[in-house]
């Protein structure tokens, strides 16, 4: 990254459900990784080709229903594989030109789930 960039933290960890997250190990705090694995939170890894194209920038809709952008085939598979129903959607324009991932260019959402 350039030195005038800037990270944004979603760029770094998505939680997908109470005990799953997806992270880009490279930058997250050892503090934060210590405090996951503390937790029993399972972490699906981002590879290193997947992090320009918004891999680890995932929405989550409800616990386990995420929204990723396309061309991120071994997360949203790694997601797949740990019980989730991963939606995709075109991100070309909208999202890898530096406009940011699901997450950002997603209004606030109300979620409530059932206790």
């Amino acid at each position: 990254m350039a030195p005038q960039s800037f990270l944004h933290l979603l760029s770094v960890i998505s939680p997908v459900a109470d005990d799953l997250a997806v992270v880009y190990l490279p930058l997250l705090p050892v503090g934060l990784w210590q405090l996951l694995r503390d937790l029993d939170v399972r972490l699906i890894e981002v590879p290193d080709e997947e992090f320009t194209t918004l891999g680890c920038n995932v929405l989550t809709v409800r616990p386990g229903v995420v929204i990723l952008a396309e061309g991120n085939p071994r997360t949203a598979a790694a997601l797949a594989a740990a019980g989730c129903e991963v939606h995709t959607y075109s991100a070309l324009e909208i999202g890898v030109n530096g406009s940011g991932g699901p997450t950002c260019l997603t209004r606030p959402l109300l979620r409530q789930y059932p206790r």
